[in-house]
């Protein structure tokens, strides 16, 4: 693992199994009546979050807790940011107060690599969302969902999703999910197919290690698993489809839509979904549907992710035959 999670990209074969692999050992944790590892007791891990957000802040959080760190909530609203305080003056008072690990989710593109590579902050710096470029656990979690669903939980270890045929449906423009997505789901061998609207498909797509279609039900027979995508008009500056009716006749997916895919295939959603638009409810509630899932293995993606950027190079997870030591108890 490199000292830094910016990017999807950045990350090797070896290095996203070796996340998926950890994952599985942190998954366990949740099954324990005590849900705490002593791993990161007595670090310090600041949520530096410029954007709100509920889903990936909170599930940090709980990771963070987990593995018995101490955790400062920042958020911009309420704060100095507010008043004009820039980025660098934010990082710096962080590193005067001694923090271990920076987890920064930003509205600017590019922000989480300016704050790792400045020299502002010497602390390891976890991307969690960047405008419109990348959301790396967000696909690594993604990856490691379908792992399970598709390889198996014990028959997954050590394997990556090679073969494995995934559509990405939606707003691709203005999604990091889907770019951090197509990146490591390359590494890991995946074949995946991007589905939108024209007006929708980025500038230079044709450089991404991916395929394009614009026809959905044609790529449905076909796919191991589709992963909807929000259409984000907070991010919209003009008109991008006609109506909400007509993008979600031709790229939303419901009921029908779901009877064209292979029986094994499962439907994923980053969230927060809107129903009724790019998915149904029927859709949306069914077993398929991975979403709730998605939430879970959040959580030890992270701590996953966390542990490998902090934690020493003993076990994650300490098992009935291993000695437990004075300062594991």
């Amino acid at each position: 693992m490199k000292r830094h999670l910016i990017s999807a990209a950045d990350l090797t074969r070896d290095d996203a199994v070796l996340i998926l692999d950890t994952a599985e050992e942190m998954a366990r944790v949740a099954d324990r009546p005590i849900k705490k590892l002593p791993t990161l007791r007595g670090r310090t891990i600041c949520n530096l979050f410029f954007e709100d957000s509920t889903r990936t802040r909170i599930s940090f959080e709980a990771a963070e807790k987990r593995l018995s760190a101490d955790v400062i909530n920042f958020a911009a609203k309420g704060s100095s940011v507010s008043k004009g305080e820039s980025l660098k003056d934010t990082a710096q008072t962080l590193e005067a107060m001694g923090v271990d690990a920076v987890v920064i989710r930003h509205h600017a593109s590019g922000a989480p690599y300016r704050l790792a590579t400045s020299g502002w902050i010497d602390a390891p710096v976890i991307n969690a969302g960047d405008g419109t470029h990348e959301h790396p656990t967000q696909a690594l979690l993604d990856a490691f969902t379908m792992r399970r669903r598709l390889v198996g939980k014990d028959a997954g270890l050590g394997k990556d999703l090679n073969g494995r045929r995934i559509t990405i449906v939606g707003d691709v423009l203005h999604s990091r999910v889907a770019r951090s997505n197509v990146h490591l789901l390359h590494t890991l061998g995946a074949q995946v197919t991007l589905v939108a609207p024209p007006t929708l498909v980025p500038v230079g797509v044709e450089a991404w290690p991916c395929e394009i279609s614009y026809s959905l039900d044609e790529v449905l027979p076909k796919s191991d698993a589709v992963m909807m995508l929000r259409v984000q008009r907070e991010r919209m500056n003009a008109a991008f489809f006609p109506t909400e009716r007509e993008y979600s006749r031709r790229y939303g997916l419901d009921g029908a839509r779901m009877a064209r895919m292979p029986e094994h295939a499962i439907v994923m959603h980053p969230g927060p979904m809107v129903r009724g638009m790019e998915i149904t409810a029927e859709v949306a509630d069914s077993d398929r549907c991975t979403v709730i899932e998605q939430v879970t293995n959040g959580v030890s993606i992270r701590m996953a992710v966390l542990y490998l950027l902090l934690g020493g190079s003993e076990p994650a997870v300490t098992t009935a035959s291993t000695p437990r030591t004075e300062e594991s108890k």
